[in-house]
């Protein structure tokens, strides 16, 4: 019996071909493709820093895992190995466990939530009961885990349903395009493997860590600037762009204004 450690011993084989590139990368390109989050991360740590002067612990903890997935995914891919693949999956449920226990609005807790401190212990246990259960059948917990984007964008529609700032829908229609792309891209490869290899293509899964990771980059901003508006209402969230608004690619932070204004 292979070890769990074992090159290719992964439930899961995506479609790029194995050991074409290098005799020690399994898949080269969803390698190398992982370096997306190592950029994600500074940049949501230093394009956001008014607010990560105001609320440091789920911007740095947030961000921080983000670079984990990035590094185990990358470690996955490599190896295509049954902890490398766990780790990959665990590493992504976690980054978005951690991410409601703050993030999450108040609004929307359940009634029988009282306060943010229980709906960390809730997220917590189901947080650790999904991590156990991840163990079952690891091929779907890809699935699984994307499914979940379902619930973030009802969340996106139901607070820009309250907002008139034209500028955080464009960001919110932004983040949207860029998923699309992504999901679009993670399907390509998982389904219609046989077509990519027909024609010497097969790279998409690839192009989902890097345009999930630009979807990010619009994603954590949008969830940012309604976090402002609930937990800190001394202050005005506006939507800023890098390097200026006059760029045809910019990328979207979260500056901070002493006076509020609801959205």
């Amino acid at each position: 019996m292979p070890s769990v450690f074992s090159y290719q011993s992964a439930e899961v084989d995506w479609c790029e071909g194995n050991f074409e590139h290098s005799t020690v990368i399994a898949e080269y390109y969803n390698t190398i493709s992982n370096v997306s989050f190592f950029v994600l991360s500074p940049a949501l740590l230093y394009l956001n820093r008014q607010y990560r002067q105001q609320r440091a612990l789920p911007l740095y903890f947030v961000s921080g895992l983000l670079f984990c997935v990035g590094i185990f995914s990358m470690y996955f891919h490599m190896t295509l190995s049954y902890v490398g693949q766990l780790l990959d999956e665990l590493s992504i449920l976690w980054t978005l466990a951690v991410a409601y226990s703050f993030w999450y609005p108040r609004v929307y807790f359940p009634r029988c939530i009282k306060s943010r401190k229980h709906f960390f212990w809730l997220s917590g246990v189901t947080t650790v009961i999904s991590t156990l259960m991840s163990f079952i059948k690891p091929a779907l917990n890809a699935y699984v885990l994307n499914c979940i984007a379902f619930h973030l964008l009802y969340l996106t529609w139901c607070e820009l349903k309250k907002c008139n700032d034209k500028r955080v829908h464009r960001m919110a229609a932004a983040m949207v395009v860029w998923w699309v792309l992504a999901i679009s891209s993670w399907i390509s490869d998982r389904w219609l493997c046989g077509l990519w290899q027909a024609i010497n293509f097969p790279y998409f899964h690839s192009f989902w860590h890097v345009l999930i990771a630009m979807s990010l980059l619009y994603c954590c901003p949008l969830v940012i600037y309604f976090d402002v508006n609930y937990e800190m209402p001394s202050f005005k969230p506006k939507l800023g762009y890098w390097p200026s608004d006059s760029w045809p690619v910019v990328v979207p932070y979260v500056a901070l204004e002493e006076s509020h204004k609801q959205c």
